[in-house]
Order: C-alpha cells, then sequence, then structure tokens
C-alpha cells in the first residue's frame, strides 16, 4: 500500500437495520461491501456493535460467542480482501480485560490494522456488559489518517475526537447507535437534536470531516450524517431508512487548523 497521502478519499456509512444473527449481519455487510466495490468506496464504516448488535439497548441480542466473533472477523477480512474495500466494522469482543465494544479496522488487503474501543462507556446498560481498554489509536488508508469515537464519546467526550486529530487525523469516524427500535419520537428535521449538533461542533472545532453512522432504527434520535470542516452538513440518510451514504472528501479542506492550535499546557 502506498504511504503517499491522497488527495480524496471515498467513504461509505452503512445504515443498516440489527440483524437477526451473526450469521445474517456477515452476509449484510458482505453484500455491502460488494456495493462498496461497485461504487469504488475507499473505506466503509458500520454502526457500533453491529456484531451481534449493541449490548444493554433496546435490542434483543444473542449472549457473548467469542468462536462466532472470531469466525465473523476471519469472513469479513476475506470479503474486504475479495472487494478490494477497507471496512470499519462495530462488533464485540472478549479480551483479557473483558467483554469490549470494539470497532475494528480491515484494509483493502484484508489485512487487520488494529481497533478502537468505546473507552467512555454509556452508563447503566452498557456500563453493566463492557469495559475499557484505556487505549486511543489513528488509522491510516491510503495514507490517510483517521480516527474513531464511538457514539456516546463523540457526543459527550469532545476529547476524543479532539485527540485523534492532533495525531493527525482529516476525518473521525463515529459509530454508533443513538435511538431505539421500540418507542421514542420520530424525527422530521435534521439539527434538531443534541446529537447532531455535537456532530457539527466535532467537526467545526477541529476542522475536520465528521463521518456519523447510526443503525436504521423506528425511533432514531440522530441520522447516519456526513459533516464538512466547517461544521456543515453535506449529506444524511433520512431517519429509519437503510441505506449507503457515499462521498468523495476532499482533504484539501481538513486543514486541523482548530486541533492544531489546542494548547493543552494551557489546562493543567
Amino acid at each position: 500500500m502506498s504511504t503517499a497521502k491522497s488527495e480524496k478519499l471515498r467513504i461509505g456509512l452503512a445504515a443498516l437495520e440489527q440483524p437477526a444473527s451473526v450469521a445474517a449481519g456477515v452476509e449484510r455487510l458482505i453484500t455491502v461491501l460488494g456495493e462498496c466495490s461497485q461504487r469504488r468506496v475507499d473505506i466503509v464504516c458500520t454502526p457500533e456493535t453491529y456484531l451481534p448488535g449493541l449490548r444493554g439497548a433496546s435490542f434483543d441480542v444473542p449472549a457473548p460467542d467469542q468462536p462466532a466473533m472470531k469466525t465473523a472477523l476471519k469472513e469479513l477480512r476475506s470479503a474486504c480482501r475479495s472487494s478490494g474495500v477497507a471496512a470499519i466494522i462495530g462488533m464485540e469482543w472478549q479480551s483479557d480485560l473483558g467483554l469490549e465494544n470494539r470497532a475494528v479496522v480491515i484494509n483493502a488487503a484484508g489485512r487487520m490494522l488494529g481497533h478502537q474501543t468505546k473507552n467512555q462507556i454509556t452508563p447503566g446498560g452498557e456500563s453493566e456488559n463492557y469495559v475499557a481498554d484505556g487505549k486511543r489509536k489513528v488509522f491510516a488508508v491510503n495514507g490517510v489518517k483517521f480516527g474513531l469515537s464511538i457514539c456516546h464519546e463523540g457526543w459527550r467526550y469532545p476529547e476524543t475526537v479532539r485527540w485523534a486529530a492532533v495525531h493527525g487525523a482529516c476525518v473521525v469516524f463515529n459509530p454508533q447507535v443513538t435511538g431505539s427500535d421500540k418507542e421514542g419520537q420520530k424525527l422530521r428535521t435534521w439539527g434538531s437534536t443534541f446529537y447532531e449538533k455535537a456532530m457539527q461542533c466535532r467537526a467545526g472545532e477541529n476542522s475536520i470531516y465528521f463521518a456519523s453512522v447510526n443503525q436504521a432504527m423506528k425511533y432514531q434520535n440522530s441520522a447516519t450524517s456526513l459533516i464538512d470542516p466547517d461544521g456543515e452538513l453535506i449529506e444524511h440518510i433520512p431517519y429509519g431508512q437503510e441505506g449507503l451514504l457515499v462521498a468523495n472528501l476532499d482533504l484539501s479542506k481538513a486543514t486541523r487548523l482548530y486541533a492544531m492550535r489546542y494548547q493543552p499546557d494551557l489546562y493543567p
């Protein structure tokens, strides 16, 4: 893989419904990777813990099954290699620390680039199920650096996004599950919720792209959305609908200006 930085990155944001099983979820992701290949996507991102689903939320998910996760990861690495598309896949993973909420990163050759664990875990059902590993990372595809801030981290802990931008990320992906399939309000107008306003802040305050991927649900609290480095909405997927948002990122606009002016020594 070339280490030269590309001027553009073509990304896909896959808003998907809760899968009926891990196997069904893997099959759906393989289909998405095929579509991404046809549309010449460089990297696609899925919702938070798409496999098997977010534990402690409003979904019925099976008991943790590490062998199933290992099999799923093997199949998805093969699918990335076959399609020539890199992927960010939300999935559970049993580590020595406990059950982690991870976003794993696979390159277009099917090689694991690593993972980002959700460290700022939402209190309540999630905190009863998942553990943090206390680490943050940046990754690169086609020479373009990117970071990951998982759901609650991006809403309530802007430092997670600032850290990635300071460390060279031109785009931060935000896999999320925000809303419910069982109850809530149906949104009509983009930008009316705290979460969508937070997306705009994370992009504009760092001068980077912010790419947020929500699960398709009946009662979403935010849309799958792409925000430009000025904090303006580029495009979103309508609430409650599955879809694949594809866009070219003009990386010359991701200057990281405000992130690079950050002076942490002023805040002991």
